[in-house]
């Protein structure tokens, strides 16, 4: 019986574009033209800043490019200063299962590999299609959330797997990777509770720099510790505290689950997604919008939504950006208020306002059995306004915009990609840079397609 490490390099090793039905070929483009346009909207944050100053230190004789601002620096430091930027605004894909997460934030894996390999888009769309499917599938196996540990524990396998299979990599230097990359990169789950800081949105840009350094020593001869996941001391018994097996992969007959992840419409955490739809929806049906005749919002959805998003007192009261966006009734707050969620929504001046604040205070969250039941196939709200003289405003819905069964459509990726470059690079700019990441499969250095976003 091959071991988990081994299912997982001998399925990614196997992975060539020529394989790749044309629809999850053009599925991995739109994930890397939405996750391009994340990087490029928090690119002026503060955590950027950082990680951009961090990559200036290096210099390297394997350079890669630091998206925006085209600094040359080491693999691994390219990849977290361009994890981080991805990763600022929430903004990215998501997939929800028993653990879920934002696989796309691997593309930061694959894209700074492939450009060190000195190889184009095809092995870049394959490598992402890789990245993800190993996310996803550790997802179903396992949560991890409610064992203490975060989600990008299985991030870093998909960044490992992903940054192999860019330098296309045999069996055993992957195999190796994976060692060495999950053993020294368990991650707490306090990352994401209490008061969230600016590392809410650099543990996966971490956990993938890792990932590239892993993949890196492995290429070079080095041994990690195996067997990893079954091991007397391995990932089981340390992390998932229970066995798990992978019935099955993306090929043949079984569905890649590049399929199964959605974009997201909101720059907010992917379970307030529905919540915020649902929000403007009933607003939308509000004949006068008055915030003070507002009694109450009632909302109903699923309990790990709430455990996420609303589970405790910060949420009603936040303190921090990172905090703001992952806050169920704030959100809901600022699109009653405002009729849209901009990433400016979190900035202080908003998040502090007392308006706000009090509105936020207004809603109420509540588990449904319905919405449970469902999950994670939906991530159903039924959200009431229920006003001062009784009067009720109500929305259903089970699929926010975006989701993989009510997708975007390429226009719409599109024009999300705009308005968050629109600040940052000129129309000329954008326009090639479009035209390089739609006919990705024609490129054949990913470096010149992220020299393209220098602002």
């Amino acid at each position: 019986m091959p071991t988990i490490a081994e299912q997982l390099s001998s399925w990614t090793v196997a992975q060539h574009y020529s394989r790749l039905p044309t629809d999850v070929a053009h599925l991995a483009k739109r994930m890397i033209i939405d996750t391009v346009g994340c990087a490029l909207g928090g690119y002026t944050s503060e955590p950027s800043k950082i990680a951009r100053d961090m990559a200036a230190t290096v210099t390297s004789s394997q350079p890669c490019t630091v998206i925006g601002s085209g600094q040359r620096t080491s693999p691994d430091m390219a990849t977290f200063a361009n994890g981080v930027m991805i990763r600022y605004l929430d903004y990215n894909d998501g997939y929800t299962s028993q653990e879920s997460g934002h696989p796309s934030d691997s593309i930061a894996a694959v894209l700074a590999a492939t450009e060190m390999a000195g190889l184009g888009g095809r092995r870049a769309i394959t490598a992402t299609v890789a990245a993800y499917e190993a996310f996803c599938r550790l997802g179903d196996a396992a949560t991890l959330r409610y064992r203490g540990y975060d989600h990008v524990t299985n991030g870093c396998i998909a960044s490992v797997l992903g940054a192999t299979r860019s330098l296309g990599l045999d069996e055993e230097i992957t195999r190796q990777s994976l060692n060495l990359g999950i053993a020294p990169n368990i991650a707490l789950g306090q990352t994401r509770g209490g008061i969230l800081s600016h590392w809410k949105g650099c543990a996966y840009a971490n956990a993938s720099r890792n990932a590239v350094f892993a993949t890196m020593l492995a290429q070079r001869g080095m041994t990690g510790p195996e067997p990893i996941f079954e091991g007397e001391h391995g990932f089981f018994r340390a992390v998932t505290q229970e066995p798990y097996t992978l019935d099955s992969f993306g090929g043949d007959d079984a569905p890649y689950k590049i399929t199964e992840c959605s974009i997201k419409r909101f720059p907010l955490g992917q379970y307030s997604q529905t919540v915020v739809q649902a929000a403007l929806e009933a607003r939308e049906k509000m004949p006068v919008v008055q915030l003070d005749d507002i009694a109450e919002v009632q909302i109903r959805t699923l309990q790990k939504a709430i455990d996420i998003m609303a589970g405790d007192g910060e949420k009603w009261d936040p303190k921090s950006r990172e905090t703001a966006d992952h806050s169920m009734p704030y959100t809901v707050a600022v699109a009653l208020t405002h009729g849209q969620v901009h990433q400016s929504h979190f900035d202080e001046q908003f998040f502090r306002n007392p308006q706000l604040l009090d509105l936020t205070n207004r809603v109420k969250v509540e588990a449904s059995e319905e919405a449970d039941r469902r999950a994670p196939e939906a991530m159903l709200c039924e959200l009431d306004v229920i006003t001062g003289s009784g009067d009720r405003y109500s929305a259903e819905v089970p699929y926010h915009r975006g989701h993989f069964k009510n997708p975007m459509s390429d226009d719409e990726v599109e024009a999300k990609f705009r308005s968050l470059a629109q600040n940052l690079l000129s129309p000329s700019q954008t326009d090639a840079l479009l035209d390089k990441l739609w006919n990705l499969e024609q490129v054949e250095d990913i470096g010149e397609v992220i020299r393209l976003t220098r602002i």
